[in-house]
């Protein structure tokens, strides 16, 4: 039986090669077909995209491959755009550009990013119109963060070409404030985004990897495979925002020392990897080196990439890195990193003194995920027993050629199993998959999967099983911190057991998971002791507390 989850509000408590594959693809009458939530199945994630109404095509703006960029896109994010508690879904999509496409111009425009919102009964509803979020855009990523603390998440759409800052009115539409806000770049090719407050100021502060200087016209006529790789065009800088907290951003990055040499960003994440109370950043490069930039004070970034063993694979080198994320896999208290690439991915596990090891080989995952190109990867408690598993989308890079994705079951010794083809049909099928987001989109205490595949239909995954055991999901609401509480540092002990998770923005590639944090209690059913530690610097107890809930925190 599925378990109804609590709401609870605490205000202040001293206490592969094989062709290519279609997606989730509607029938003919599936826009007219009753729309209404499937019984669970005997799989432990079910495939329900069209009988709940998320219906969405990706598009690179035409039908074959053609070069670099084009094989990039889509992202996805998680968000509550109304906050009324049920996390809605951000798709994007490219489109047909003059001059970038060298097809005539269609009668009908491919492609545009929508709005889904969850009505709260299992179902969704495309608001796209009426929020006025489509485009058009050829989108690549997507990052949402409240920037104005006016609880309401607003919308930074990465873009082949000028961004987007979209602002939430907080009446279900938005407004194109780019300008205002000085984010909108020119014509870089921005790929990942991530929200911080790295001066610790209460306004979220914004970092964008920008990818390549791409030339539509150029022509590499001894390219092996396909097109021209990312080696033959020019790195962009990537740039760092900073929020004044008046609806504007300043460009600070040479004042704050992001001196980006030869990067071709793929991926961001923010978060403080080594517990000094300042968020940290963490850019995931293509072919080259990765870069880790500790946060000096709020003052100034340094790279500690190479110098923490993060910048490149256990074999010593550049990897084609597509995403990073955060989590203490192995419930040390210490933050670990994981990062995919198109071959052996790197699980960086944290040796609490800003070095970390990368564990790739030694837990398994190195050798069952090489057969396949990585690109979204996240940290995930699918089956809710206390320990982090990982979830990777992917899908070859110059093909539209189909491979499964993987989820990989952590056995708490170190050890990482590949356990996907256990977990239903969906993982049997071969998909060009790019990014993916998770939550718990249904509030019933295990997390789904929205899947984004490359110029095709994407796939939404339920979670069945999840929940037979015990969870926790935590909402942070910052007062002297950014409203978000990105940045937070939690700790949640329950049997014994300490978890330890950080808040932040991007997770996976070109996506945004549940701004909730997530916690599986196995067959715990009470946590002992909640520790919040805000970017305010404010700590915050909350001891014996049920599970299977909802918990609302209000920073004290």
């Amino acid at each position: 039986m599925r378990r109804k989850p609590n709401y609870v509000l605490v205000l202040l408590i001293p206490l592969f090669i094989s062709g290519c594959r279609t997606g989730s693809k509607p029938d003919s009458q599936a826009g007219q077909a009753e729309i209404h939530v499937p019984a669970p199945d005997n799989d432990f994630f079910q495939e329900i995209s069209k009988e709940i109404g998320l219906i969405f095509k990706h598009s690179i703006g035409e039908e074959e491959l053609n070069n670099i960029i084009e094989s990039d896109g889509g992202g996805a994010a998680f968000l509550d755009y109304n906050s009324d508690g049920y996390i809605d879904i951000y798709a994007c999509s490219g489109t047909w550009i003059e001059g970038f496409i060298k097809s005539e111009r269609p009668a009908e425009l491919p492609g545009s990013n929508k709005l889904f919102r969850n009505r709260g009964d299992g179902t969704f509803e495309d608001v796209t119109k009426k929020a006025g979020v489509g485009g058009p855009w050829y989108s690549m990523g997507v990052s949402s963060g409240d920037f104005n603390n006016d609880g309401y998440p607003d919308l930074y759409i990465n873009n082949y070409g000028p961004n987007v800052l979209l602002k939430n009115n907080g009446n279900g539409t938005f407004t194109d404030i780019t300008k205002k806000a000085n984010v909108g770049g020119g014509k870089e090719c921005s790929i990942g985004a991530a929200w911080l407050d790295y001066d610790n100021d209460s306004y979220l502060d914004l970092y964008v990897g920008n990818f390549l200087e791409f030339d539509p016209e150029y022509k590499y006529y001894y390219a092996p495979d396909g097109f021209p790789g990312p080696m033959a065009y020019d790195a962009q800088k990537d740039v760092l925002y900073h929020n004044n907290g008046d609806g504007t951003f300043e460009d600070v990055t040479e004042k704050m020392g992001i001196t980006d040499i030869d990067g071709r960003a793929m991926g961001v994440g923010a978060a403080d990897y080594d517990d000094d109370g300042w968020v940290d950043i963490y850019v995931a490069n293509d072919h080259t080196l990765n870069y880790l930039w500790h946060n000096e004070g709020g003052k100034k970034f340094t790279d500690h990439g190479t110098m923490s063993g993060t910048a490149f694979s256990q074999a010593g080198e550049a990897t084609v890195s597509m995403s990073v994320d955060y989590a203490d896999y192995n419930n040390d208290g210490h933050i670990d990193l994981f990062v995919s690439d198109d071959t052996y991915c790197s699980l960086y596990e944290s040796m609490g003194n800003g070095l970390f090891i990368d564990k790739g080989i030694a837990s398994n995952i190195s050798m069952a995920a090489a057969q396949f190109v990585g690109w979204s990867s996240s940290f995930i408690d699918y089956d809710n027993d206390s320990d982090v598993d990982i979830f990777k989308t992917n899908g070859a890079l110059k093909h539209l050629y189909g491979q499964e994705d993987q989820l990989f079951q952590n056995e708490g010794n170190g050890k990482f199993r590949d356990v996907s083809l256990e977990l239903g049909e969906y993982f049997h099928r071969e998909l060009v998959g790019r990014g993916a987001c998770i939550g718990d989109y249904d509030n019933d205490g295990d997390l789904d999967i929205f899947i984004m595949n490359l110029n095709d239909y994407s796939v939404f995954l339920r979670n069945n099983k999840g929940n037979i055991n015990n969870w926790l999901i935590i909402k942070l609401t910052g007062t002297a911190s950014n409203r978000d509480g990105i940045g937070s540092r939690v700790k949640v002990t329950s049997g014994g057991t300490t978890q330890t998770a950080v808040k932040r923005s991007t997770t996976g590639y070109l996506s945004q998971n549940d701004p909730r944090l997530h916690f599986g209690l196995l067959h715990n059913e009470s946590v002992e002791k909640i520790e919040v530690r805000w970017p305010s610097g404010k700590l915050q107890a909350i001891e014996n507390v049920k599970a299977n809930q909802i918990l609302e925190i209000t920073e004290p």
